[in-house]
């Protein structure tokens, strides 16, 4: 009926069996972006709320070993490294998350996580002083995958 993965011959949802997969290392990189005021951006490391750059990599790395806990058809896997990192600009903050595993099925959906949840964790940590933020964009910009 479909060519989606995850919906089965009578349109169910499933989980993938990936069982018969080879083992492969494999890594993604996500990236979000939150705009805000410049003066918002400079605060970060300062907020009434503690410091939002360190809190929101913490909750990403967290965020990203509870994918499968979050999203319902997700394998959960045995993450090697989980990286996220904020660099502050002119206009808010790029996050950048990285996830590698050695595993049967890939780390999109971890890199993601990871991303969204950083971003949220930002958001969450200056909505306070400024009420005009936005979450612009969460997308993959990388996937890989080596046979071992």
């Amino acid at each position: 009926m479909s060519d989606l993965s995850h919906v089965d011959e009578s349109g169910s949802v499933r989980m993938v069996d990936v069982g018969g997969k080879p083992m492969s290392r494999r890594r993604a990189v996500a990236r979000a972006s939150v705009r805000m005021a410049a003066e918002t951006a400079q605060r970060l490391g300062s907020l009434p709320k503690g410091d939002a750059l360190a809190t929101a990599q913490l909750a990403g790395i967290m965020a990203a070993k509870r994918t499968s806990d979050l999203i319902p058809l997700c394998h959960p896997l045995p993450l090697s490294v989980v990286d996220v990192s904020l660099e502050v600009v002119a206009d808010g903050v790029e996050i950048t998350a990285a996830a590698e595993t050695t595993a049967q099925t890939g780390v999109e959906m971890e890199a993601l996580v990871a991303a969204s949840v950083a971003a949220l964790t930002v958001y969450d940590m200056a909505k306070a002083i400024d009420k005009e933020m936005v979450i612009a964009e969460v997308t993959l910009v990388e996937k890989s995958k080596v046979e071992v």
